[in-house]
C-alpha cells in the first residue's frame, strides 16, 4: 500500500499557473500508475491526468486539459507533479492524487486503490 499526500493548492487567477505535488511513501511510486483527479462541489471525481512507468514513461490527459497541464514524476523524491497552466475558472475544486497497482492508466476513479486527502484549488477571475 502506498500513502499519498498532496500539496500546492491555493488561489490562482484565471489564465495563471499552479503546480501541485503528490508525495508517495510506503513503496516506490514508479511501481504504480499515478493519476490526478478533480472534484468540484456537488460533482463526481473526474480524471485529469495519469502517468505510468513500465519500460518507458507514458502519460494520458483528459481532453479538457491537453496542451495546458503536464504530469511528471521525480523518482528520487518519490513525487508526482501536476503543472497546470492557463487555468480556467471552471477548473476549481479539490485535486486528488491517486495510485493503482497496475501499469495501465485508466479513467474511472474506482480503479484506483490509494488516495491522498486532496488539495483545494480556487480560480479567481
Amino acid at each position: 500500500q502506498v500513502q499519498l499526500e498532496e500539496a500546492g493548492g491555493g488561489l490562482v487567477q484565471t489564465g495563471g499557473s499552479l503546480r501541485l505535488s503528490c508525495a508517495a511513501s510506503g513503496r516506490t511510486f514508479s511501481s504504480y500508475t499515478m493519476a490526478w483527479f478533480r472534484q468540484a462541489p456537488g460533482q463526481e471525481r473526474e480524471f485529469v491526468a495519469g502517468i505510468r512507468w513500465s519500460g518507458s514513461v507514458r502519460t494520458y490527459y483528459a481532453d479538457f486539459v491537453k496542451g495546458r497541464f503536464t504530469i511528471s514524476g521525480d523518482n528520487a523524491k518519490n513525487t508526482v507533479y501536476l503543472q497546470m497552466n492557463s487555468r480556467k475558472r471552471e477548473e476549481a475544486g479539490v485535486y486528488f492524487c491517486a495510485a493503482r497497482g497496475m501499469h495501465m492508466i485508466v479513467v474511472p476513479p474506482d480503479e484506483y486503490g490509494s488516495w491522498g486527502q486532496g488539495t483545494k484549488v480556487t480560480v479567481s477571475s
